[in-house]
């Protein structure tokens, strides 16, 4: 499923008031504790993060001391 930043935002919105139920493109979700709402929220930024930036990113480092 892809998440937007409206899903996010409707979840974090659902956590700060204390509701179980959110309504995430045209289903409703129960959640069963805070913390299944928050892992879920956490799923949803890491999805979001990673189609940002995209797959992955390499990195080098650069040394001076003759490496």
């Amino acid at each position: 499923m892809a998440w937007t930043q409206a899903d996010v935002d409707k979840m974090k919105r659902a956590i700060a008031t204390g509701a179980r139920v959110v309504q995430l493109n045209g289903e409703r979700v129960e959640y069963r504790s805070l913390a299944e709402m928050r892992a879920t929220l956490a799923m949803m930024q890491g999805d979001l993060d990673c189609a940002r930036k995209g797959a992955f990113s390499v990195s080098y480092p650069r040394t001076t001391r003759g490496l």
